[in-house]
């Protein structure tokens, strides 16, 4: 690769050589007149010849410099398109990384809504489990369901907490008839080894729960889909089936609710806090989130202590 020279000397070449004039190239770089006659001194050494000759009171290119400064213009306004278009997608296009029963059950839904009021923001979202770093990669906000922390570089915001309940399709109420909280231990329940049950029967001081054989899922998404298939009884977050629930497909069999000790939190980098985009999306969901949970009748948003 062909040496280059200090790039902020090109740069105030690059300047000085339009203007034909040190003193208005340094206001255009907000620089003093005496830096930009030395960054050319500079540069001139590092060539070993002038590119610059005094005429009265003007600046002149010499052979040399008339020679690279038009290769040199173009070489700068093909850097100002590039950056002109990194930063028009980055104006345009919000990446956002949510956890799969989140972004599938509860964000996908609603997200028409935000892009009515952004409709020059285009939405791409990641749905995944895993953390991803915010810092070094490509998104710009992650939901995260996570325990109250504070994460330098961060800015946090809490969104919900995770209500957990059994919840079950009417056609398997109907062939398994649920009257105590003791007869879920005999009737087929779904990933039946998942902590949510522990925790459940815990807060309700009934008896231990039980290992059973039974069929085990990796998501609550998939857990829902097999509860409204008759499969078994899940043990879910009401307001990620918030729609099911409505519309009948599942039941909750059993008043008792218990709070999971993580709750759901919108996160993006210190750096990105003040973009239109960050603050748009950031408003709408926090918004988006008390409409939903209405008169929050699963404590969802009761602030963390």
């Amino acid at each position: 690769m062909a040496k280059i020279p200090p790039l902020a000397a090109v740069r105030v070449f690059e300047a000085a050589s339009r203007h034909s004039n040190f003193s208005r190239a340094a206001e255009e770089l907000a620089m003093t007149q005496a830096a930009v006659s030395y960054q050319m001194k500079l540069l001139e050494e590092r060539l070993g010849a002038p590119l610059f000759v005094r005429r009265g009171r003007s600046m002149v290119l010499t052979d040399l410099g008339q020679r690279i400064a038009p290769q040199i213009h173009e070489a700068f306004a093909t850097l100002g398109k590039a950056f002109a278009t990194a930063r028009a997608e980055t104006d345009t296009v919000l990446n956002i990384t949510a956890p799969r029963t989140f972004a599938t059950n509860w964000l996908a839904g609603r997200l028409g809504e935000f892009q009515i009021t952004r409709p020059d923001l285009a939405v791409r979202i990641d749905v995944t489990d895993t953390m991803v770093d915010l810092a070094a990669g490509e998104f710009d906000v992650a939901i995260r369901g996570q325990q109250q922390r504070e994460t330098p570089g961060l800015v946090s915001h809490f969104l919900m907490w995770m209500p957990v309940t059994p919840l079950a399709s009417p056609a398997f109420l109907a062939k398994h008839p649920l009257r105590t909280p003791a007869d879920l231990l005999v009737v087929p329940r779904l990933s039946p080894d998942d902590d949510w049950w522990d925790l459940w029967f815990e807060t309700l001081c009934e008896p231990g729960n039980p290992r059973q054989a039974g069929i085990r899922f990796e998501s609550q998404v998939l857990d829902g889909h097999a509860a409204i298939a008759g499969h078994g009884v899940a043990i879910l977050s009401p307001p990620m089936f918030q729609s099911q629930i409505e519309t009948g497909a599942l039941v909750q069999p059993f008043p008792h609710v218990a709070r999971y000790r993580n709750g759901f939190w919108l996160v993006y980098p210190e750096h990105k806090r003040n973009l239109p985009k960050v603050r748009g999306f950031r408003d709408w969901l926090c918004d988006a989130v008390k409409r939903a949970a209405g008169d929050d009748p699963y404590g969802i948003l009761v602030p963390p202590r």
